[in-house]
């Protein structure tokens, strides 16, 4: 029973990673979401990314005591 588990198992790996393992040029396709077009186009981004560009956006509290218009 345990051996029938173990081949199934190998099965199953090998058919998941046919294209890698058997084509000159295989690799895993990205689960990035920054890398994905279909999410790239509704302009939904990764947490992170997002992150970085609230973070590179002036406060707009900071940019008035900055001012000179006080």
């Amino acid at each position: 029973m345990l051996l029938l588990g173990i081949v199934i198992l190998f099965i199953a790996i090998l058919l998941m990673g046919v294209r890698v393992f058997f084509t000159r040029r295989g690799e895993f396709a990205s689960i990035h979401i920054g890398e994905c077009k279909a999410l790239r186009d509704r302009g939904i981004q990764c947490a992170t990314s997002q992150d970085d560009e609230m973070n590179r956006k002036e406060n707009p509290i900071e940019k008035l005591l900055k001012s000179e218009n006080l």
